[in-house]
C-alpha cells in the first residue's frame, strides 16, 4: 500500500505547477494528522487541483485590479454572480492563490445543489469549499478565513444575456454574519463571466424536471447539444473595492439590514463599472 501512495504522491508532484506548489505551502493553514483541517481541505490535493484551475484561471485571462484591498484575517468577498457555471468563483479564487501576497485560500459558500453532483463534492471539499450555511460561515470567519459569498445565488448565476451585469435580489445573510463577526466586506465586480456563457433562454420546466435551479439554452447549445456549456474564451476582469466595516445589530429588522446591503450593492455596481470600462473587447 505504501508503494502505491508514494507512486500517487510521485505522480501529483510530477504534475501541480512551481506557482502552485509554492503558493499552497506559503498558506497559513491547521491540519490534523491525516493532512485535512476541519473543513476536509487536503493542500496536497488541493495542489492538484488547484493546478487545473490555474489552466482555467489562464483560459480567462483575467485582469486583475485592487487585490491588495483584502485585507488580512476575516473577510467576505461579497461577488456578483453569472456564468451559468461557477467559473467566476473559480477565478476569483485562483486570484487569490496566484495574484494575493501573501496567496491565501478562499472558502466559498456553494450552492447546497452543486455537492450532489457526481464527484463534485470531493473536489469542493478538498479545495476548502463548504455548503452554504449560516453555520458553517460563522465558524469560518471566527477562524479568520476569507470566505467568497455570491447574494444573488442561483438567481445571479442562471441569468441570461438579457439581464447582464443587472443585479438581482440579494440575500441578507451576509450582511448579518457580517455585523454579528464583525467582519470586514470586500465588494468584487467580475465582469466576463456573463458573456462565458451567453444563456438565451432559461427552460424551467425542464429544470424542475431534472431538480435544477435552472437550464440555460445557449446559441450554441442549440447546435451542440450540451457542449453548448462550454464556456468561450471571454476575458474576465476582477475589481476588488475597498473593504467595508458595518456597525449595528445583526438581529436588526430587514429594513435596516437591507439598506446596508444596498450600499454593498452600490459598491458591486461601482467594481461593474470600472470592469466594463476597462476592456476594449469581450475577448480582450
Amino acid at each position: 500500500m505504501s508503494g502505491v501512495l508514494q507512486l500517487r504522491a510521485a505522480i501529483r508532484d510530477f504534475l501541480v505547477s512551481e506557482d502552485i506548489d509554492e503558493a499552497v505551502d506559503a498558506m497559513p493553514k491547521k491540519l490534523n494528522e491525516l493532512g485535512y483541517d476541519d473543513w476536509g481541505f487536503s493542500p496536497q490535493d488541493a495542489k492538484l487541483l488547484m493546478t487545473l484551475g490555474r489552466q482555467i484561471y489562464r483560459y480567462f485571462r483575467p485582469v486583475v485590479t485592487g487585490i491588495e484591498n483584502v485585507p488580512a484575517g476575516r473577510t467576505l468577498l461579497i461577488c456578483n454572480h453569472s456564468g451559468q457555471l461557477p467559473f467566476d468563483g473559480m477565478v476569483v479564487g485562483m486570484s487569490m492563490v496566484l495574484d494575493a501576497r501573501p496567496p491565501r485560500i478562499v472558502r466559498a459558500m456553494v450552492e447546497r445543489w452543486l455537492p450532489t453532483l457526481p464527484w463534485i463534492s470531493t473536489l469542493f471539499y478538498r479545495t476548502g469549499q463548504v455548503v452554504g450555511d449560516p453555520v458553517n460561515c460563522e465558524h469560518l470567519l471566527r477562524q479568520d478565513n476569507a470566505i467568497i459569498v455570491f447574494p444573488e445565488g442561483a438567481a445571479g448565476c442562471g441569468k441570461t444575456i438579457w439581464h447582464r451585469y443587472d443585479l438581482v435580489r440579494f440575500g441578507r445573510g451576509f450582511m448579518r454574519l457580517a455585523l454579528k463577526t464583525n467582519t470586514p466586506i470586500l465588494p468584487v465586480g467580475i465582469v466576463g463571466a456573463e458573456e462565458s456563457i451567453p444563456s438565451i433562454y432559461d427552460f424551467k420546466p425542464l429544470a424542475r424536471l431534472l431538480g435544477m435551479p435552472y437550464l440555460p439554452v445557449t446559441p450554441h447549445s442549440l447546435v451542440l447539444g450540451p457542449l453548448g456549456l462550454l464556456p468561450l474564451p471571454t476575458r474576465f476582469y476582477l475589481n476588488f473595492g475597498k473593504p467595508m466595516l458595518f456597525e449595528g445589530d445583526h438581529d436588526a429588522p430587514d429594513e435596516v439590514i437591507n439598506e446596508k446591503v444596498e450600499r454593498v450593492k452600490d459598491g458591486i455596481r461601482e467594481m461593474i463599472g470600472h470592469g466594463l470600462r476597462q476592456r476594449k473587447g469581450l475577448f480582450r
